[in-house]
């Protein structure tokens, strides 16, 4: 399992520690990742995400796991979400 948020592709990051005499040393800066469940309430069905905790408030503020999907580039989603996002849009279309 990658160290990786899969709605907003949010990986590891690479740095130095830096002492008081300042000596550098490599570190790993490691996104802070959640196992949630989000819903959909255009397929009325709960999906099983690991994300970031700052991908989460993104998620409320935008109104759901539907818009944020709506809204996101497909090239930052995994592929897992972009399927759901693909269907939530199939479902949306069959509605209207």
């Amino acid at each position: 399992m990658s160290r990786r948020c899969e709605l907003t592709g949010k990986g590891v990051m690479t740095g130095n520690n830096v002492s008081h005499a300042n000596n550098k040393t490599k570190r790993r800066f490691l996104p802070n990742l959640n196992e949630v469940t989000l819903a959909s309430e255009t397929l009325n069905q709960s999906f099983r995400f690991r994300i970031a905790a700052a991908t989460l408030r993104t998620v409320d503020h935008r109104g759901g796991l539907d818009a944020f999907l709506a809204k996101q580039a497909d090239r930052e989603l995994s592929p897992k979400a972009l399927k759901i996002k693909r269907d939530i849009e199939k479902a949306q279309a069959t509605a209207a």
